[in-house]
């Protein structure tokens, strides 16, 4: 084997997976819709912000144990971290977590990860009382158009 097969195999041995950057950009997504930063997910989990850093940008694989524990503190079901997972790292397109519900027709990949859609859901959850919280859903609900 020559060093340049050496060099080759190191460098893509320690490449992020796409699957680890993905969970891991769900994981920052699910953060920052919630308004939590990387110290105080750190803190809910035992780790350093850095290590929240590393889980976020794919750097370093989430376990299952982990990811079960991300699940209770982010306050979403485990399959949230592998929706929108393009269908060549062998998803399905079709299947979408809004934050209220599943869908299938869900929204466009890029709505949950703009600003004005971080901000709205942030208000949104500022709301304390449910009843006037379920009433603002119910009133944009149907100043949608029909699908």
């Amino acid at each position: 084997m020559s060093g340049d097969d050496v060099v080759e195999r190191t460098e893509r041995e320690h490449r992020p997976s796409p699957i680890d950057v993905h969970v891991g950009s769900r994981v920052r997504l699910r953060r920052t819709l919630l308004g939590m930063s990387q110290e105080k997910l750190g803190e809910a989990l035992g780790l350093t912000f850095q290590q929240v850093q590393k889980y976020e940008r794919g750097v370093n694989r989430i376990g299952a144990s982990r990811l079960f524990d991300l699940s209770r503190v982010l306050d979403v079901p485990i399959g949230f971290f592998f929706d929108d997972m393009p269908p060549e790292m062998g998803g399905d397109k079709n299947r979408r977590f809004t934050g209220f519900q599943e869908t299938q027709d869900g929204f466009e990949d890029d709505t949950l990860h703009r600003r004005e859609t971080l901000e709205l859901v942030r208000a949104y959850y500022r709301i304390t009382d449910p009843s006037v919280r379920k009433r603002v859903f119910d009133l944009i609900k149907s100043l949608a158009p029909t699908e």
